[in-house]
């Protein structure tokens, strides 16, 4: 049984909004089966909830922004991610901002919360959308694709043309360890001329060397340096499967992206659920859908909470 999980208890933690620079209060509370994931914006009490739909994404310029009845929420990718590399189906978000907390710049201290909180299964199996057909988007010299598997794989290249970076390719199947220990560590990261040039615009504020990896011409300026020599697509596929997450559903198919980034990950989203011929929807409630799901290597999540380690 893949049973959807939600939070044991409610966690609450403060740190700074990318954009801004001002100091954000987060709080994710436990939710009923079927919610998925809300955002609420505390700050507007009149505000209705933002559901994580990929349906509601609209902006992606710099993060994954959502939209839904007049009221946004931006930088959500991490969170979700989080929420994906943990199996954690539903949760109400409070925000008192406009933005999810930036944290260290990855989903770590995001995972180190939902542990330490702990999640619980809840009496409603999970849904999971099975690729069948390969369906792919492209633009510029981006491409992302959804190709048929057995299980969730993903396959990642970036190449960019500075000498600590370089070409980097990453693959990794997709499984809570797999996510710890080598995923949700990554850090976003960002080149100083365009940190500069954001911040001048008066967006970008809480950016630093905190939060972000940032690259001058020649070199990468933090001083301790890097998590993990290619730590710079890790990341990608972070942010990769915080965009994915937005689906409502786990995705069995293998991810296979060069050059990608939220707008076209959300657009292969979108050209995925228009080919209804390209994907199956599997659930445990349902007999034949179960029958083919037992052929499929689904993600079963057995990192303990922290307290029982």
């Amino acid at each position: 049984m893949h049973l959807q999980r939600t939070l044991k208890k409610e966690i609450t933690c403060t740190s700074i909004g990318l954009h801004t620079g001002r100091k954000v209060k987060m709080t994710i509370k436990p939710a009923p089966v079927d919610t998925g994931v809300l955002f609420v914006r505390k700050d507007l009490p009149n505000a209705a909830p933002i559901p994580a739909d990929y349906e509601n994404v609209c902006d992606t310029t710099l993060a994954t922004s959502l939209c839904h009845d007049g009221v946004t929420v931006s930088t959500v990718e991490h969170i979700l991610s989080a929420f994906s590399g943990m199996g954690l189906d539903n949760a109400v978000v409070e925000l008192d901002s406009f933005e999810v907390p930036i944290m260290d710049g990855s989903a770590q201290p995001f995972v180190r919360m939902l542990k330490e909180a702990g999640t619980r299964p809840q009496g409603k199996s999970k849904k999971m959308l099975l690729v069948t057909k390969p369906v792919s988007v492209k633009e510029g010299e981006g491409s992302a694709m959804l190709l048929p598997s057995d299980e969730f794989k993903i396959t990642y290249e970036i190449d960019f043309a500075h000498r600590s970076i370089g070409k980097q390719a990453y693959s990794v199947v997709f499984s809570d360890h797999n996510y710890e220990d080598g995923i949700c560590r990554a850090r976003t990261f960002g080149f100083l001329r365009e940190v500069e040039f954001l911040q001048a615009k008066g967006l970008g504020l809480g950016g630093s060397l905190d939060n972000v990896i940032i690259l001058d011409e020649e070199k990468i300026i933090n001083k301790e340096g890097l998590r993990m020599p290619d730590e710079f697509v890790r990341h990608k596929i972070l942010d990769a499967i915080g965009d994915l997450f937005l689906l409502g559903m786990p995705i069995i198919g293998h991810f296979v992206a060069c050059k990608s980034g939220h707008r076209l990950n959300n657009l292969l989203l979108r050209e995925l659920m228009r080919h209804e011929n390209a994907w199956e929807i599997l659930s445990d409630d349902d007999s034949a859908s179960s029958a083919r799901a037992m052929s499929c290597k689904i993600p079963s999540f057995t990192i303990l909470d922290a307290a029982q380690l």
